[in-house]
């Protein structure tokens, strides 16, 4: 494997690489860096998380070395490097990457994408740049209000371009590339290839050099990866159990849909633990804080969707979580490259439920691997003590059978007990009937009201004086 030491880069760059602490080129950098300073067009795949990123940007930026300057006219500063990425959150860390590689020069970078006040990205834009890192949404809108002029663009770096494709950025793709010059070097860099990525290689590269340091769609070898049958109502539980069992100290935890990310952020909230949620509802002051969160450690699970899976680099973190399986299956190998990146060991922990056999197929056909399906047992369903099933577990005189062994030891035992008291009884009721000699006479029959004895359940009627004297 070669060294950096062994490019003979501008003293600026080799300083800003050595301060990085970039020693060894991975196999992308090794093969990509030589191709891209000849000048010739580059159609690139790699495993995600291999350096993918300083395979592109190193060699631009030496080649862009003749025209650094430190004037401060904006327009001896013009856009002669343009990057494309799908994502904010991408861009947002390319563009970081590049100015660190330029930090000893006098070429400027800068970065525009979209969830943002355009204003403040306005004004560096006039400040004039010479790499330009861009999604591109948030780039037409510079280009229509004419905030950026794209006339001098030598570099075209199309990053992730199988996901541009994925959210129908097509339409802008060529749209941005018909206000570039025809005459420019074109680098196409991706995870995967399909065959709408080698279309649109063919109609916007020349004669391009591929470079495939690894099998197309291979998952990376450093990371372990383990299927679990695991019911839809199961799966915060495995979360839980799976995060104990192998002492997770931090982990991306993959939903498909925003709404539910958001809601498994706050249940996992409720549960204890620490965890914050992004995904494209939120704004994107929330989702560079709740990124930046996890990147220094303060946040242990990061709840996400998709817009997390693409070249998003963390390092250290040991495991990556699919909560739910995605639909493409090339996002998930994209999403289990978020761990065991540079050479590190991770883990990859899927849960399979019942709908999900055919996804779970897809991944196998992708990955070119059989999947095993592996059960997980709870630590609260074990059984801690004897469970009484109704049948006996031991012989009749082992002493260890509690539930049958004799209480006469206890002090309460060896008492007899006594009879329950009987309750007096009242010789009236042991008599033999007696029919009575006389029956008073029925109730209902008419006699002789006694005299001066009204029923105090008959109310006498009151005299009231008549108004009219009525004639018989």
């Amino acid at each position: 494997m070669s060294s950096f030491s062994n490019l003979q880069l501008a003293p600026e760059l080799a300083r800003a690489v050595a301060e990085m602490g970039y020693e060894s080129m991975t196999p992308i950098q090794e093969q990509a860096i030589p191709v891209v300073l000849s000048g010739r067009d580059v159609m690139g795949a790699a495993q995600t998380g291999t350096g993918k990123t300083a395979a592109f940007s190193l060699p631009l930026l030496q080649r862009m070395m003749k025209h650094e300057n430190a004037s401060t006219s904006p327009a001896r500063h013009p856009v002669r490097a343009l990057v494309l990425l799908p994502t904010r959150e991408l861009a947002d860390q390319v563009a970081q990457q590049v100015a660190a590689y330029a930090k000893f020069t006098d070429l400027r970078s800068t970065v525009v994408f979209g969830g943002m006040d355009m204003k403040p990205q306005t004004l560096e834009l006039k400040k004039g740049v010479e790499v330009l890192v861009a999604t591109p949404g948030r780039l037409l809108d510079h280009i229509e209000a004419k905030n950026v002029v794209l006339n001098q663009v030598e570099y075209v770096v199309l990053d992730e371009a199988d996901r541009m494709l994925d959210i129908g950025f097509l339409p802008d793709l060529q749209r941005i590339l018909s206000y570039l010059p025809k005459q420019r070097i074109t680098l196409l860099f991706s995870a995967t290839f399909s065959p709408e990525i080698k279309r649109l290689a063919s109609s916007y590269l020349q004669n391009p050099i591929t470079i495939e340091v690894a099998r197309p769609n291979e998952t990376a070898s450093t990371v372990s990866q383990h299927f679990y049958s695991v019911s839809d109502d199961d799966k915060r539980r495995a979360l839980r159990q799976l995060i104990k069992q192998h002492a997770i100290t931090q982990a991306f935890v993959f939903v498909n849909s925003k709404l539910g990310c958001a809601r498994l952020a706050r249940t996992l909230e409720r549960d204890g633990l620490n965890t914050t949620a992004l995904h494209g509802d939120k704004s994107q002051d929330e989702r560079l804080k709740a990124l930046d969160a996890f990147k220094r450690g303060d946040v242990d699970l990061l709840i996400c969707t998709d817009v997390a899976a693409r070249g998003l680099d963390i390092k250290d973190v040991p495991a990556v979580f699919n909560f739910d399986i995605p639909y493409n299956a090339e996002d998930y190998v994209h999403r289990i490259g978020r761990t065991g990146r540079a050479g590190a060991s991770g883990l990859a922990l899927s849960f399979v439920s019942g709908n999900d056999n055919r996804l779970v197929v897809d991944i196998e056909k992708l990955i070119k691997k059989k999947i095993e399906l592996e059960a997980i047992e709870f630590e609260e369903d074990r059984p801690r003590e004897r469970i009484n099933t109704g049948r006996r577990a031991w012989g009749e005189d082992d002493p260890r059978d509690v539930l049958d062994a004799p209480r006469a030891s206890s002090p309460r035992a060896a008492t007899p007990a006594r009879a329950p008291r009987s309750a007096p009884r009242d010789p009236f009721f042991d008599q033999p009937y007696e029919a009575p000699t006389e029956a008073p006479p029925p109730a209902w029959e008419p006699g002789e009201r006694p005299s001066g004895r009204i029923s105090a359940n008959i109310k006498p009627k009151r005299k009231v004086a008549a108004l009219f004297k009525t004639e018989s």
